[in-house]
């Protein structure tokens, strides 16, 4: 496997493909670099030279912010929001939807499980 931002990208995928195993870099980031690095037939991993892996680490080191940088950035700019008082940071203090979604039936992959809430049963005479 080949080493690229501290991570191990697959050696059997396309290098467009394998690139996007990166924290930060999307397919798009992943056409980029390799524009810049000059593969223009979308290898295979395991067929790259190393001076064409070599090229590409090159690149998205210079260029591209990944992994733990950023990882901390998006962390430091949540901490910020959630620091100043505003409401999208009070949404990301209570882990509800930031951006407006309805959260009276959906939402559930933020909120969690839904939790049975037992009803009270009245008695009519």
């Amino acid at each position: 496997m080949a080493i690229v931002s501290g991570v191990n990208i697959p050696d059997n995928k396309r290098v467009e493909i394998a690139l996007t195993s990166i924290y930060g870099i999307g397919p798009s980031q992943s056409k980029d670099v390799l524009d810049k690095a000059g593969l223009f037939d979308n290898p295979r991993v395991r067929d790259l030279s190393d001076e064409d892996l070599n090229r590409i680490r090159e690149i998205i080191d210079k260029d591209k912010v990944v992994e733990g940088d950023l990882r901390r950035d998006v962390n430091q700019n949540i901490r910020r929001l959630i620091d100043i008082g505003c409401y999208r940071g009070s949404r990301h203090r209570r882990a509800l939807p930031v951006r407006g979604q309805r959260t009276k039936t959906n939402a559930r992959s933020k909120r969690g499980r839904r939790i049975a809430v037992a009803r009270r049963h009245t008695t009519t005479k």
